[in-house]
């Protein structure tokens, strides 16, 4: 049976808009546990911002994250999927564009979930040493 990508997405999605400070949305992630959040411009998706993210083009360079924004470390060149494609799909487009998460998108690509390699991984092989850490509840 072929699944999609809606079977497994985060549709509880966590947005800013492109000029949040990077500390805002760092404690957005420490809050609701999550590891990206996306950037969005009205209902128009703009980027994504991970953890990552955050340390790597915002911090390491000795940035303020008082007065750095999203926009300065969000990734823009993004690589979506559609809540009907199939999950196969989004197991090759991270694997070719060597990504994480992929925001899902409608039609009108209005953001409407994001699919995560732990997503995948407890869907997929949740018996693996990727699926068992991800189902795992963090230590905070």
């Amino acid at each position: 049976m072929t699944q999609h990508v809606s079977d497994v997405m985060t549709s509880a999605l966590v947005t800013v808009e492109p000029q949040t400070s990077v500390t805002a949305v760092a404690r957005m992630m420490r809050d609701e546990n999550i590891g990206a959040v996306l950037v969005t411009d009205g209902e128009r998706l703009r980027g994504l911002v991970s953890d990552r993210d955050l340390v790597v083009r915002a911090l390491a360079d000795g940035g303020d994250p008082n007065n750095t924004t999203v926009a300065d470390a969000c990734s823009d060149d993004l690589v979506t999927v559609g809540p009907d494609d199939d999950l196969s799909r989004a197991v090759e487009m991270m694997r070719e564009h060597a990504v994480r998460r992929i925001p899902v998108v409608d039609q009108e690509q209005h953001a409407v979930g994001i699919v995560s390699l732990a997503d995948l991984a407890i869907e997929r092989d949740p018996e693996s040493a990727l699926g068992d850490i991800s189902a795992a509840r963090p230590n905070t």
